[in-house]
């Protein structure tokens, strides 16, 4: 199993190192245009393999050329967001940025399944779709999985239980308009709707949608990096094991949920073939309201960049 990151900053830093400790793959190859960069932070990699018993080989890059062979492509690679940005703000910058990277995915792993990370993501999703050509089984993007963990994270720290007892779903962009779902989110079986009220699952809801301005806003520069890496691992280790999690990703729509030609968050079964069925959801007015309004601001973008022609 050959892994390939682009972008080696702090995103794809951890998530190498995650994927290090997961012994997921036999080789890591990370990628970057600053010279030097992944190649050190490759070797300091490896030499920590010793210590945390993994057998793998881990290569730094400033060529693309190095992805030959790759089962799975993560990109990362992309400006970050500071404080008063909105994700979209990011997206006609990180469009230079994304396209050579799915061109160099194309090129050079043609026949691997790829994560995206960049943001705004659901419209890099998308972009890096259309450029590659693949089958839209083969392109997905993180976000989903990061913005359930954090739901997790804020009501495990509501009710003062263990995180691993928590189940949540978040849906739609990754963004302010992202729906977290408390009707399909619970502890040990039991639905939160019965353990918290409704102010609390309203404020809950609330730091889930605004979780990564938080982050922004606390580091004054930069953004999240330990909990995305931790997410993206998952990911890739339920395709390279073909383990068939069920898991949010952001993931191209051809009808599910009543939408077609757009990339958004929804629960998908990830396999060896990469996003292998999506999975629909019985969602009540209230919800499916609010998932319709999140997938349409996405529309509104992916439409905006075609008659630009910047996809």
């Amino acid at each position: 199993m050959k892994v390939g990151i682009i972008g080696t900053g702090m995103v794809g830093s951890s998530t190498t190192y995650r994927l290090i400790e997961k012994g997921v793959a036999d080789k890591l190859v990370m990628t970057d245009i600053i010279e030097g960069m992944p190649q050190g932070k490759g070797l300091d990699m490896l030499e920590a393999t010793p210590i945390l018993g993994v057998d793998v080989d881990v290569l730094g890059s400033n060529d693309l050329a190095d992805l030959e062979g790759c089962d799975i492509v993560v990109c990362t690679a992309g400006f970050p967001r500071q404080p008063g940005m909105t994700r979209m703000d990011l997206l006609k910058k990180n469009l230079g940025i994304v396209k050579p990277c799915a061109e160099g995915i194309r090129k050079h792993a043609p026949d691997s399944k790829v994560i995206v990370v960049t943001n705004p993501l659901d419209i890099m999703t998308y972009a890096t779709l259309k450029t590659t050509g693949f089958e839209p089984n083969r392109v997905c993007g993180m976000a989903g999985m990061l913005d359930t963990t954090r739901f997790k994270t804020f009501v495990a720290m509501e009710l003062g239980v263990s995180v691993r007892d928590v189940v949540t779903i978040v849906l739609g962009g990754h963004g302010d308009s992202m729906v977290p779902l408390p009707r399909y989110s619970n502890v040990s079986g039991i639905p939160i709707t019965d353990l918290l009220s409704q102010e609390q699952i309203d404020r809950i809801v609330d730091r889930t949608r605004k979780a990564g301005t938080e982050i922004v806003s606390l580091l004054k520069k930069g953004s999240a990096f330990y909990a995305p890496g931790a997410a993206i691992a998952d990911m890739v280790e339920s395709i390279a094991k073909d383990l068939k999690r069920i898991m949010p990703a952001c993931t191209y729509l051809d009808g599910e949920y009543g939408f077609k030609d757009v990339c958004a968050g929804v629960p998908v079964i990830l396999g060896k073939n990469g996003v292998e069925k999506v999975i629909e959801l019985k969602l009540n007015e209230d919800e499916r309201a609010q998932f319709s309004k999140s997938v349409n601001e996405l529309v509104k973008t992916i439409d905006q960049i075609k008659s630009e022609k910047l996809i």
